[in-house]
């Protein structure tokens, strides 16, 4: 199983483009927590959001959790491995991390500007990084989940 946390995105743009790989990878279920977009909101999110999601919005399973540590302490009680994408000093290169072949993983997205809060870091089993080679120290938010779940999903 794959799970997706998604913890305080602030663009519909980005949650929609989101949904529209995770439908692409197989993943099973979203946590949209904090003010992440959803697709149920009116107005401009919504309408961005479905914009982006391109329908992937209506068949993928979602669930709101108004704390992002909510959703991965659900998730480890299920026996998930929790994994952070984020540039940290402990972090692994997602290109050599690899996963039992049966594992069930949750990633953890974070804020665009902020990143993944040091307590919702600590929460999570390990910590995996895109390196980046140009002068831009990381990625959209979106782009990175779409490298970052293929290689989960096709580098056991």
């Amino acid at each position: 199983m794959f799970c997706l946390v998604l913890d305080n995105l602030r663009s519909a743009l980005n949650a929609g483009a989101i949904f529209r790989t995770a439908d692409a990878v197989g993943v099973e279920r979203i946590y949209l927590c904090g003010i992440t977009p959803r697709p149920s909101q009116s107005g401009r999110a919504g309408k961005d959001l479905a914009k982006t999601a391109l329908g992937a919005e209506k068949h993928l399973a979602w669930e709101y959790k108004k704390r992002a540590g909510d959703a991965i302490n659900q998730l480890k009680k299920q026996r998930f491995k929790i994994i952070a994408l984020e540039q940290d000093k402990k972090a692994v290169d997602v290109f050599k991390f690899r996963l039992g072949k049966k594992q069930k993983i949750a990633l953890v997205l974070g804020n665009e500007v902020r990143g993944i809060s040091k307590n919702i870091l600590k929460k999570c089993d390990k910590i995996i990084y895109i390196p980046m080679f140009g002068k831009k120290e990381s990625l959209n938010v979106a782009v990175a989940f779409g490298i970052a779940s293929y290689c989960l999903k096709f580098r056991k």
